[in-house]
């Protein structure tokens, strides 16, 4: 499997390079608007401790195995799959902030690459990995700077949002094309397995507005109820020695 992973990346190397820089910017973007949250509010800890770590490790195996557990749905072509892999990564990025959800979702994809390699020549991964930052990253990001039920809901609703938006917009400018060209394919060909299941497809802009965006909003929609149902009730065992650690150090501090 190992070797097979090279051999793609060696025979899609510019997509791998797009796929990297991706990866870099979205990682960027979590540190740092995570690092003026935390000058904000004065906190000096480390974005990665050893207990994050060891989270993101967990979350990180149970996220791929959720990824792995994927399945069809009725209202889109067989190459779009619904999975619950962004549930341990927006779960993590609630109790620890935007890099450990970034942190989950690269891992996860890493893991996934190692077990089952790519069947897309890193389209269906490179989606995978942005379309879930773009759930991942506003809810976290809203919920870092306030937290409470309220906002963990708003944020929830936000991501939601952001993801059916942006994964159609995604989806219809550049992974479509880029999958299209990666194989070959002709776009009408991709439109075609669309219009096969639902006759309202007929071009792009139908085929993402009647597959691709209902998959991510169900997605969102799921994912955010399963995290306000099992959120809080984790969240004092996540935090636990963090929220221990905090306290010593503003004791040491007066």
């Amino acid at each position: 499997m190992f070797s097979e992973l090279i051999t793609a990346i060696k025979e899609n190397a510019a997509y791998f390079a797009e796929f990297s820089g991706i990866i870099v910017g979205m990682f960027l973007i979590a540190y740092a608007i995570e690092k003026a949250g935390k000058k904000r509010i004065g906190d000096t800890e480390r974005i990665l401790t050893t207990r994050k770590i060891v989270i993101i490790g967990i979350f990180s195996a149970i996220s791929a195995i959720l990824y792995v557990l994927d399945f069809p749905v009725f209202f889109a072509p067989d190459f779009y799959k619904l999975d619950f892999s962004e549930l341990p990564a927006l779960i993590g990025a609630f109790a620890f902030g935007p890099v450990t959800g970034v942190m989950i979702e690269f891992i996860k994809q890493i893991l996934k690459l190692l077990l089952k390699g790519t069947s897309t020549a890193f389209v269906g991964d490179l989606a995978n990995f942005v379309i879930g930052c773009s759930f991942i990253l506003p809810a976290s990001i809203l919920y870092y700077f306030k937290k409470g039920k309220k906002m963990a809901l708003l944020s929830c609703l936000t991501g939601s949002l952001v993801i059916t938006v942006f994964g159609s917009l995604f989806n219809a400018i550049y992974l479509l094309p880029a999958f299209a060209a990666l194989y070959g394919a002709p776009m009408e060909a991709l439109i075609g397995a669309g219009t096969a299941i639902n006759p309202a497809i007929t071009n792009i802009t139908t085929f993402v507005l009647f597959a691709v965006a209902p998959l991510n909003l169900v997605k969102g929609i799921m994912i955010s109820v399963i995290t306000m149902l099992v959120y809080k009730p984790l969240s004092p065992v996540l935090k636990s020695g963090y929220v221990r650690k905090k306290a010593a150090d503003n004791t040491a501090a007066r």
